[in-house]
């Protein structure tokens, strides 16, 4: 399995630390606000890499926080007038909620900012007593970034590079322009808890480097979330932990890409900004899951209504195809023909071996998606040629590898009411339900509809006819041998 590691810039082979075990964290969110779909991008794809992991025979432990304590946070609440740890509390419950709805496996350990002062204290203390920060005259700790030669090696920046053009904070209490918080003062009205440098509460970036080492020991395997973290909150994250413990912080490093709405940075100001838990209220989980993974996670993600709209389809033809294949083996008629079978075993085989390849080349489910998309073209053709001869127990496994290789990737399949067959008989439930036939009458009567239509040369009723089937994901098929109504 070769993975992309942030911090050396190349794909390396995946060595975990204890055989056949995998210790991974992930940055969670800081809970203020709703989380956007930018976030859920990350979040969804380090999901479908767990998922791949243990899928892969690895026992995987998996972390990830809740900061709960934090400026906007504190913001937030003085904005609406109420605690912080109430906005705290609302949002991580909405975070978790909006987790299940996008089918996201819970993490192992969900450790919350507030429940873990102690072991950032006692982080602190000891980057205090080896040199490595310093206390300021007005309660906050800093740590003193010159005092890492390493610094920089995570995001590949250079201290030195980082002073010019920078802007960086002015404040007198620091020995250095880019030393960072560790622990600030408390302040009137605001959360603290006493510390040997007075009442205060942590830095954002003191948080994951003691949660990790508490729960997950250091060195971790993979240490991963969106690639704007990857300076200054790893960067700081992975020079606090190697200098307190020197025993490493993360093997691999891995970082999603930016996503972009209809080409643009998302921004409130564009009018472009979409929460989850909107999206998720006009469509299924399923083909949010199935757009996002259709670019892979290190790469910009264009997300658009048009193109989510086209995932629906997709699965909604995907589960057609899933329905006709468990209709065509249930009506099987006649002997099934030998050579066709062994075709579309052969096809499942090729779709089963390119997946794999896909997801061990850096879990790339763009590619791997791609192959079980033309293993579903595949099997229509089979359906298409086979007609009632279908071999049952194949029609029945290429039905269950294409569920099952989505399944693995959290993309639950749109449960059809009724199946969708094969040929003729490729009419959703639904025009069945409006005209009261079977499949094949309902089919019967759309395509003489068409045909009156056109012979009528009333070309509006027969287009219309035409697109309502695009939109249900079917098409009229015109043959020397007449029309039929078959997946698109």
């Amino acid at each position: 399995m070769l993975i992309y590691n942030s911090a050396t810039r190349t794909k390396e082979e995946f060595q975990p630390i204890d055989e056949g075990k995998v210790r991974m964290y992930v940055c969670g969110p800081t809970v203020y606000d709703n989380i956007h779909i930018g976030n859920a991008r990350t979040f969804i794809s380090f999901d479908v890499i767990r998922r791949w992991l243990i899928a892969s025979g690895y026992e995987v432990t998996f972390a990830q926080n809740l900061t709960d304590v934090d400026d906007k946070i504190i913001n937030r609440a003085n904005e609406q007038g109420r605690a912080p740890k109430d906005v705290a509390e609302e949002f991580s419950k909405k975070f978790i909620d909006v987790m299940h709805k996008a089918n996201v496996l819970d993490p192992d350990v969900r450790p919350r900012a507030t429940k873990e002062i102690g072991p950032m204290i006692g982080m602190i203390k000891s980057l205090i007593e080896q040199g490595h920060a310093y206390a300021a005259e007005n309660g906050d700790v800093y740590f003193a970034v010159r005092s890492d030669p390493s610094y920089g090696e995570v995001s590949g920046r250079k201290i030195d590079d980082l002073m010019v053009g920078a802007r960086i904070e002015e404040n007198e209490d620091k020995r250095d322009p880019l030393d960072f918080a560790l622990w600030k003062a408390a302040k009137p009205g605001e959360p603290s808890w006493p510390s040997p440098w007075g009442e205060g509460r942590p830095g954002w970036h003191t948080e994951c480097a003691a949660m990790v080492h508490r729960y997950l020991g250091v060195p971790i395997d993979i240490h991963g979330g969106g690639s704007d973290l990857a300076f200054p909150h790893h960067e700081n994250e992975c020079a606090q932990a190697t200098c307190a413990w020197h025993e490493g912080f993360a093997n691999t490093w891995m970082h999603t890409g930016m996503l972009l709405v209809d080409g643009e940075k998302m921004s409130k100001s564009l009018g472009n900004f979409f929460t989850l838990e909107e999206v998720l209220e006009k469509h299924s989980a399923a083909a949010l899951r199935l757009l996002m993974l259709q670019t892979h996670y290190r790469s910009p993600l264009d997300f658009s209504w048009e193109r989510l709209e086209g995932a629906e389809n997709s699965l909604t033809r995907i589960a057609g195809t899933v329905q006709n294949l468990k209709w065509a083996a249930d009506h099987a008629e006649g002997k099934p023909d030998a050579e066709l079978a062994a075709g579309l075993t052969s096809a499942m085989e090729r779709a089963a071996a390119e997946y794999e390849a896909c997801m061990n080349d850096d879990f790339n489910t763009a590619g791997a998606i791609a192959a079980y998309f033309q293993l579903v073209t595949e099997a229509n053709t089979y359906l298409d040629q086979a007609a009632g001869a279908v071999d049952p127990e194949v029609a029945r496994v290429c039905g269950a590898v294409i569920a099952g290789a989505l399944v693995q990737l959290g993309v639950e399949l749109p449960v059809m009411e009724e199946p969708l067959p094969v040929g003729l008989l490729g009419v959703a439930a639904g025009l069945c339900a409006y005209t009261g036939d079977d499949v094949n009458e309902a089919a019967e009567r759309i395509l003489a509809a068409r045909a009156e239509a056109r012979a009528a040369k009333d070309w509006a009723t027969a287009d219309a006819i035409r697109d309502q089937l695009r939109d249900m994901g079917l098409m009229i098929e015109d043959t020397a041998a007449g029309s039929r109504i078959k997946c698109a």
